[in-house]
């Protein structure tokens, strides 16, 4: 699950496929395309939002994406054109460039980006995580046949 920060957005993600899949079969981690804030934990206002849906993302850590992580991951989705776009410049070659994907490619919605809700209020937190929960209740389906 990539976004920019890895502060909002891709915690969130990752937060809730985890909640829905085999952690014992799956593995689930989130990655930023800039370095603002290594080492942070999520925003405050995803970590309450998870916690009122009953997850708890407080102890991940922001991280970069990296071009390792084409190698340890068999899908990466992004949050939007602007992060898909990011990703595909440390691609090498056409299987790396097929295992990205925005992440509502997987959800029947009106956009096919989620919104950074960064500068927004908790609404936006509150919009962001319903868009990406329904493009997880996908994924986990094809991941948990």
């Amino acid at each position: 699950m990539v976004c920019l920060g890895n502060i909002c957005r891709s915690p969130l993600a990752e937060g809730i496929l985890q909640s829905k899949i085999d952690n014992a079969k799956v593995y689930v981690d989130s990655a930023g395309t800039a370095g603002y804030h290594l080492g942070n934990s999520p925003d405050p206002r995803s970590i309450e939002v998870a916690k009122q849906n009953g997850i708890d993302i407080s102890h991940q850590r922001c991280r970069k994406f990296i071009e390792a992580d084409f190698s340890s991951f068999d899908y990466i989705y992004v949050m939007d054109q602007s992060n898909y776009n990011n990703v595909l410049k440390l691609a090498n070659g056409l299987t790396e460039i097929n295992k990205v994907q925005l992440l509502l490619s997987e959800a029947s919605l009106e956009t096919n980006e989620v919104p950074d809700p960064y500068y927004g209020g908790v609404r936006g937190f509150e919009s962001v995580y319903q868009m990406i929960d329904k493009a997880c209740d996908s994924i986990a389906n094809k991941l948990n046949q």
